[in-house]
């Protein structure tokens, strides 16, 4: 009896040490221009090539503005690093989506949505939300710059097998409760070191009934409370999103891979080393009120007292309320807040853009509040045109960006200022992710919706 990831994993070994690591044949290298430059520097101090380079996908998404990217990049750093991963796409003889290519956009978007993410796959990337590949039921995990040119090298990669959990999602969700509340409500029962270990598999009937995009989101945030990655056992939800995509195998090679992806499942019977199960019904919108994505509660509920906090997390617990500007036991509904960010790798997808849109439809947008809302690829922005759905926010005074990573974190122009509040549907809400002395309430699409058209935190 095999779990999932089991069947995944053992089918990628090529050897393994006793009493040591794994050495796993990745399919799917992922790069952006942050993690890969010493990568590439290393290869070429060692006079190696790039081993598989059909394997290899580069995209320039963290650094780059999300306004004026047909003009030469400000930021020299910025302006460095992305002219660097082309130079070394050109050098390696890599496929490179680089500014101005219509495949451009966050790495973890546009892998899906060409078809390089496909059931049954190895795949790796320097960044820790690779995660979000999981939800197709592959292996997707982040590494860091000396692997990446391990993978880069030998298109393999030295791993210590996980521990493996399943998660159960039971029941039925709520009504304006979505995988990103699923997400912040699992981090805030299991806490952000919850998961160390292991690697995750989302199941039960909620789960079976998200959307491809929103099992992204859910797996994306697998990372947040400390596993390894998250993945979903793929079914006619996943076939559907995949087939015809450019990257998926076509024709008869297209039935092969369904005779095989239909076999990702774990076994009936198959033992996981850890099994937690939650009522999807009991789960609210739900926003954060400190600097981890842990710290989670309802938008109606209220900040935790200090009496109710563990005396080993007491201290950081007061010192992130005192960062955000939030006291013990104080209600967040109704707080005015100054920006609204609709975006990132964790939502930044059409559906996102829909539920966004829908809320905001005949409304406007509040005279308080500064909203960046930025597509995940040119292909959601080109959606987004089709659908009409630019016209709508444009009507409620709004405004589309070009797409880029954004004000996920402050490594391009747009950061939010020092003690602004920023209700943001990215990942992390640490001090400084957004900005230095920025202040970020994680969130959903339709949460920052309300937000963003009545000024303040608001039930949606």
């Amino acid at each position: 009896m095999k779990t999932l990831f089991d069947k995944v994993w053992d089918a990628h070994v090529v050897t393994e040490v006793k009493d040591g690591p794994t050495q796993l044949y990745i399919d799917r290298h992922l790069c952006h221009e942050v993690t890969s430059p010493q990568a590439f520097a290393g290869l070429r101090a060692r006079g190696l090539s790039v081993f598989r380079p059909e394997q290899t996908t580069l995209t320039a998404d963290h650094n780059i503005p999300t306004m004026g990217q047909e003009n030469p990049i400000r930021d020299a750093i910025s302006r460095f690093q992305v002219e660097t991963l082309a130079k070394n796409a050109r050098e390696f003889g890599l496929t490179y989506y680089g500014l101005g290519n219509p495949k451009n956009g966050i790495v973890h978007v546009i892998g899906p949505e060409n078809g390089y993410t496909q059931p049954g796959m190895t795949i790796v990337c320097g960044d820790s939300h690779t995660s979000t590949h999981g939800a197709f039921g592959a292996i997707a995990f982040g590494i860091g710059t000396s692997e990446v040119e391990m993978v880069l090298a030998s298109q393999c990669i030295l791993q210590t097998r996980p521990k493996t959990m399943r998660i159960n999602f039971e029941g039925k969700l709520s009504e304006n409760v979505g995988a990103k509340d699923m997400a912040l409500y699992m981090i805030s029962q299991l806490t952000t070191g919850g998961a160390t270990g292991y690697f995750v598999e989302y199941a039960g009937e909620a789960v079976r009934n998200l959307t491809m995009e929103q099992r992204m989101t859910l797996c994306n945030l697998s990372i947040e409370m400390g596993a390894r990655g998250g993945l979903i056992a793929p079914d006619e939800t996943t076939f559907n999103y995949i087939k015809g995509r450019q990257f998926a195998p076509q024709g008869e090679r297209w039935e092969e891979a369904l005779a095989y992806w239909k076999t990702l499942k774990s076994d009936e019977g198959a033992v996981f080393d850890k099994e937690v199960t939650f009522d999807a019904g009991k789960i609210p919108p739900m926003i954060t009120y400190g600097t981890n994505p842990g710290m989670g509660m309802p938008i109606d509920g209220t900040i935790p007292k200090l009496e109710d906090i563990d005396n080993a997390g007491k201290i950081s617990f007061e010192k992130s309320l005192k960062y955000m500007g939030f006291e013990p036991g104080e209600k967040l509904e109704g707080k005015q807040i100054d920006f609204v960010f609709l975006g990132s790798c964790t939502n930044g997808r059409i559906e996102d853009f829909r539920q966004f849109t829908e809320y905001v439809k005949g409304k406007k947008k509040a005279e308080n509040v500064t909203a960046w809302l930025v597509p995940g690829s040119w292909q959601v922005r080109k959606q987004i045109k089709e659908e009409g759905l630019d016209r709508i926010l444009q009507e409620a005074g709004f405004e589309i960006r070009q797409p880029g990573c954004s004000a996920c974190l402050a490594m391009n122009d747009d950061k939010v200022p020092a003690g602004k509040y920023a209700v943001s549907t990215s990942n992390r809400n640490f001090e400084g992710r957004q900005g230095p002395g920025a202040r970020t309430i994680l969130a959903s699409p339709l949460v920052a919706a309300a937000a963003a058209v009545n000024g303040k935190i608001t039930q949606p």
